[in-house]
């Protein structure tokens, strides 16, 4: 059992020029730490070199998937592997730098349930973004928080740290949703759930290398999942 031990769930799609850096990098961060990288089938070799870093290193482990589903498929494939490895708490970060690894001790030490990568607390903030990404990220925050009823400040992130306990619960089967929707429905779920939820400042800073993986799809999907979210909420509530 690794239930001392933390899992950073490391989804990939084309990943094959950041992998190399920020898989050491994680491990530096804390010793309680290993890696699954979720990659689906990139066609740039991505999943190759995960199996050979997964090959050198024993807290280094992939699991490749057939197809690209989205996000929200890879994390939840990403955590069922994690929770049947026992480990405590599961977190889940980009592979392209945007969520600096040395602030996963911040997520791991924080007092709560969920720690939620925040950069719209004090402390937190956003790094080579124009206004209009800015405004469509803080936006779109607002607009879930105000249809949810809900006081989390950045809902759209997806640097987060769950205990075991969160995930066990969470009726993860049951999630559809992908992208940033995806990121808005655990942690709406959790919070109905009675669990606590906190958000640790950080900053974002946009990818270094290679091409954002945000489009069109994902935001109108975000759109309206939220109030799928919401309507579904209420029914199983008064059922």
């Amino acid at each position: 059992m690794n239930e001392a031990r933390a899992c950073v769930v490391l989804p990939t799609y084309n990943e094959r020029e950041n992998l190399p850096g920020i898989v050491p990098r994680i491990l530096e961060a804390s010793p309680r730490l290993d890696v699954l990288v979720v990659d689906d089938n990139s066609p740039d070799g991505t999943g190759a070199l995960a199996d050979a870093l997964a090959a050198r290193d024993p807290r280094v482990r992939v699991l490749h998937r057939q197809r690209k589903e989205g996000l929200g498929r890879a994390y939840l494939a990403g955590f069922a592997q994690a929770l049947a490895a026992g480990y405590g708490r599961i977190l889940e970060m980009d592979a392209d730098f945007s969520h600096d690894p040395a602030r996963l001790p911040a997520l791991l030490e924080a007092d709560a349930d969920v720690a939620l990568g925040s950069r719209y607390v004090p402390g937190g903030g956003t790094v080579n973004w124009g206004f209009g990404r800015r405004l469509l990220s803080r936006g779109g925050s607002l607009y879930a928080r105000t249809i949810l009823g809900i006081p989390v400040r950045d809902l759209t992130g997806g640097f987060k740290c769950f205990r075991r306990e969160v995930l066990e619960k969470l009726d993860l089967a049951s999630v559809r949703s992908s992208g940033y929707a995806f990121q808005i429905e655990l942690t709406y779920r959790a919070l109905r759930r009675g669990f606590k939820v906190v958000e640790v400042p950080i900053t974002f800073v946009d990818r270094r290398v290679g091409k954002s993986k945000m489009s069109r799809r994902i935001v109108a999907e975000a759109l309206w999942m939220v109030w799928k979210i919401r309507f579904d909420a209420k029914a199983n509530a008064g059922s």
